[in-house]
């Protein structure tokens, strides 16, 4: 019993993306209101969906869901598998070229007959919400963004809202991928944190992991960082995404929780996981964010912040 109890008081506090999210969807809602009476001026983005990956066409879908939400004009465009490079490049040129048209996101990945690199590079940087675009990209390594990447605005933001103190700490992330790990280093040092990024190659993972106060997580391993490679009272984001299928597994990751996460695997064949093992995070951490409820669903509210944000630039607001 008295095992049980410390356990439950370590327990980790979980951070509420959800909450977090729903407050940012409602502070853009309220302006898109307040620029459609003053302006006469309705946000709109395009999401491209190419081929029929049923994990893109739920993300898309939910981007759309979101656009109704807050009131931002969406359109979808499904394009067929096997379009080529120069029918999809077109297809760019023309959204890029649509005056009406204040974001463009292009659903990744790709087929493979497609290299995603020409295609992110054929949007309007004016009008790349996603924040992919080499322009972008330098505009935000040289603390200017214009547009910053959904997913790493969303840690900030749930950071700040969540009175995590940046300025000072030893930031650590575990990725160094262009859509998160890069973005995200940057944007804690922009915010005066100390950030060390790791990565395949980095010798002693646990040992450098051990010594952040702010640890992100995204390199795409279920489970993969464990109680060991946290230190005692860090904030812990988890950005993976991955599907589990194996009960025994879940019942190893999940703890208390294991239960509703096997039902899980039994009604839909999968759960999620993210990149760190939540019941040995708990022990340790002294905050972290779940699996899903987490950082996902801040990545799809930055996108129609962006998205807002594209609006009044380009008319000048």
């Amino acid at each position: 019993m008295a095992a049980m109890m410390a356990s439950e008081k370590m327990r980790a506090q979980i951070l509420d993306g959800k909450m977090v999210a729903d407050a940012i969807k409602k502070e853009v809602a309220d302006e898109v209101g307040r620029l459609k009476e003053t302006a006469g001026v309705t946000p709109t983005l395009a999401a491209v969906l190419v081929g029929d990956d049923p994990a893109s066409a739920v993300y898309v879908r939910n981007k759309v869901r979101a656009c109704e939400e807050v009131g931002i004009t969406s359109r979808q465009l499904v394009l067929r598998d096997s379009i080529s490079r120069e029918e999809l490049l077109a297809v760019i040129a023309e959204l890029s070229g649509d005056d009406d048209l204040d974001g463009i996101l292009v659903q990744l990945p790709l087929p493979k007959q497609i290299d995603d690199r020409p295609v992110i590079e054929a949007i309007d940087p004016a009008k790349d919400v996603d924040a992919f675009h080499p322009t972008n990209v330098g505009l935000l390594a040289m603390g200017r963004p214009r547009f910053v990447p959904c997913t790493p605005a969303g840690i900030i933001e749930l950071l700040d809202r969540s009175g995590v103190e940046i300025a000072g700490a030893n930031a650590c992330v575990v990725g160094r991928s262009q859509i998160v790990g890069r973005p995200v280093a940057s944007l804690l040092l922009q915010r005066h944190a100390t950030v060390t990024v790791c990565h395949s190659k980095t010798r002693d993972l646990a040992a450098v992991t051990r010594q952040a106060d702010i640890l992100v997580a995204a390199i795409g391993r279920p489970a993969f960082i464990r109680g060991e490679f946290i230190k005692p009272g860090a904030t812990v984001i988890d950005v993976g995404v991955n599907r589990l299928t194996d009960a025994a597994q879940a019942r190893d990751f999940f703890g208390a929780d294991a239960d509703k996460r096997v039902a899980a695997i039994g009604e839909k064949g999968y759960t999620l996981v993210g990149d760190v093992h939540p019941a040995e995070a708990d022990l340790v951490a002294g905050r972290r964010t779940p699996v899903p409820g987490g950082v996902g669903l801040l990545t799809v509210a930055m996108l129609m912040k962006n998205t807002l944000q594209a609006a009044k630039r380009r008319r000048g607001l």
